[in-house]
C-alpha cells in the first residue's frame, strides 16, 4: 500500500496517518517530523534546514523533496510501501513528487482525501486551542488558513483525480469512524486497485 493523504487542518490528518501506517505496517512519512528528525540528527540536510526553520521562514521545496525521495528510497530498499502526510501541497510539489517517485517505482497507489468542510474544521481547532491554550489559533488565523489550503491543494487534488487515483472519504466522524472508513476504502483499494492514467500513458515510453 502506497498512498499520499490530504486533508484540511483540522481533519484528522495526523491520526489517521498514524493509524493506516500502523494497520498497514508500512513507514507514516511525516514531512514535518522528518523535517525536525534530520535537524536532531545533524545530518547534512538537517542542517540546510535548521537556518530556515530558526528563521520561521519555508523550508524550500528543493530540500523537502530530497528528504522524502530518501524516505521513498527507504521504503523501497525495505520492500515497503508508505503513507506520505505534509507533501505535496502545490501542484509543482505534487509533480516534483511524482517524478522522484516514478524514479524509484514507488508511485502512489491511492490519493487519499479526508473530506472536511471549513465550518467543522474551524470547530475542531478552536476546541484544540482552548484546550491546548495556543493564541495562534484565533478563528480569523483558522480561516486564512483554510482559504490558503483550498487555494493551493485543489490543483493537487484535481491533479490526482485526472490520474484515476483520488478516493475520498467523509472526515466528520469520531476518529474510529473515519478509520473505520478509510480502512474499508482502502482495503477495497489493494482488491481493486485504480490504473494510474500517468503510468499508463508512460508506457510506451518505458516499452
Amino acid at each position: 500500500m502506497r498512498l499520499v493523504i490530504i486533508a484540511p487542518p483540522g481533519a484528522g490528518k495526523g491520526t489517521q496517518s498514524a493509524r493506516i501506517a500502523a494497520h498497514y505496517g508500512i513507514p507514516h512519512i511525516a514531512v514535518g517530523t522528518l523535517l525536525r528528525s534530520h535537524v536532531e540528527l545533524d545530518t547534512r540536510l538537517g542542517r540546510s534546514v535548521r537556518g530556515y526553520m530558526d528563521r520561521g521562514a519555508l523550508v524550500p521545496d528543493r530540500i523537502v523533496l530530497k528528504m522524502v525521495r530518501q524516505a521513498l528510497a527507504d521504503a523501497k530498499a525495505n520492500r515497503v510501501g508508505y503513507v506520505l502526510d505534509g507533501f505535496p501541497r502545490t501542484r509543482s510539489q505534487a509533480r516534483a513528487a511524482y517524478t522522484a517517485a516514478s524514479e524509484l517505482e514507488m508511485t502512489a497507489d491511492v490519493a487519499l482525501h479526508l473530506q472536511v468542510d471549513d465550518a467543522e474544521a474551524v470547530r475542531r481547532m478552536l476546541a484544540r486551542a482552548a484546550v491546548e491554550h495556543r493564541p495562534d489559533d484565533a478563528e480569523p488565523v483558522i480561516r486564512r488558513r483554510l482559504a490558503l489550503y483550498h487555494q493551493m491543494t485543489q490543483p493537487v487534488l484535481d491533479g490526482y483525480a485526472e490520474r484515476g487515483i483520488l478516493r475520498s472519504v467523509d472526515g466528520t466522524g469520531t476518529p474510529e469512524e473515519v478509520t473505520a472508513s478509510v480502512l474499508e476504502l482502502l482495503d477495497q483499494v489493494q482488491a481493486n486497485p485504480p490504473v494510474d492514467a500517468a503510468l499508463l500513458a508512460l508506457r510506451p515510453v518505458l516499452a
